[in-house]
């Protein structure tokens, strides 16, 4: 097994709400990356997108490209036009030699209005458009997984993968060669339990986000009809270490699957209440220390 532990830069400056840690610069973001001691970080909106800039600003400070939130448009248009829109995104991540391809369909999604969405409400996938849907993700992961990288969707709060039975859906309507980022946080908040996922769907498991959940915020946010990006100022979400999820079960999990791959740390907070600094150092150290318990490295 080889685990590689990453950082998503959203703890830092928020992509959706970017007076979110506006006046933090790549530098600052860097800097506590690599000092807290990860290996890698996920793209975000500080990063330089003209690969050649890019590669010496990691090389500096001895960070990896984990890959990056890719938004795609299949309920909207065919894989082969899907395949063309993405072309620049992969030129970068294949430039960075990134090994994860990381896809969320957005073009229905509600999680980014902020203040005309709820919680407790999503768009719904008829069943009749879940065939179609899955063989243009099956087309387009095909593409991917043949250029070397691996594909993974995201499911999300607020998009049409959102519940156990969305992603039941999901997996019936693809093939096991596409991948799955498995986000702890986003799972709990939508009924799954991530130990299932990993032990029902191993072959599925492509890229790991660990986030927790503070459960009596996002109840409270939930019934109150709060928004996704509402609830995010709020706290709903914070490291593993400081949330309510037990995240031994779920290391123990990936173990015995045997996971290779990177083990991302991401949580969405106002950097301004939460140190982003402080809150992903002790997401690794709590995570390590499991791993470490479960012989995972």
């Amino acid at each position: 097994m080889t685990i590689r532990w990453g950082v998503s830069p959203i703890a830092w400056c928020n992509d959706d709400m970017r007076e979110l840690g506006g006046d933090t610069t790549l530098d600052e973001l860097l800097t506590d990356a690599r000092d807290i001691g990860f290996e890698g970080v996920e793209l975000g909106n500080k990063f330089p997108r003209d690969p050649e800039v890019l590669a010496p600003i990691m090389a500096r400070y001895g960070l990896d490209i984990v890959g990056g939130w890719y938004s795609s448009s299949l309920l909207q248009r065919d894989a082969e036009a899907e395949i063309a829109a993405l072309a620049p995104h992969l030129a970068l991540l294949e430039y960075m030699e990134s090994g994860v391809f990381i896809l969320a369909e957005t073009s229905n999604a509600v999680h980014c209005d902020r203040y005309g969405s709820r919680l407790d409400s999503h768009p719904v996938l008829p069943a009749e458009e879940w065939k179609r849907f899955g063989e243009r993700l099956n087309t387009v992961a095909r593409f991917i997984n043949d250029r070397g990288l691996r594909f993974a969707y995201h499911h999300h709060l607020g998009t049409i993968v959102e519940t156990a039975d969305e992603l039941d859906r999901f997996f019936e309507a693809t093939d096991d060669h596409v991948g799955l980022v498995l986000d702890t946080g986003h799972a709990l908040c939508g009924g799954i339990e991530p130990v299932d996922i990993v032990r029902g769907r191993p072959e599925r498991v492509t890229h790991v986000h660990c986030k927790d959940v503070r459960t009596p915020r996002f109840a409270e946010y939930r019934a109150n009809g709060t928004s996704f990006l509402n609830g995010v100022v709020g706290g709903m979400f914070t490291t593993p270490g400081d949330g309510d999820y037990d995240y031994a079960p779920f290391m123990r999990a990936l173990a015995d699957i045997d996971y290779s791959g990177w083990i991302v740390i991401e949580a969405e907070q106002d950097p301004a209440v939460a140190n982003p600094r402080d809150y992903s150092q002790l997401g690794l150290d709590t995570l390590k220390r499991l791993a470490r318990q479960e012989e995972l490295v």
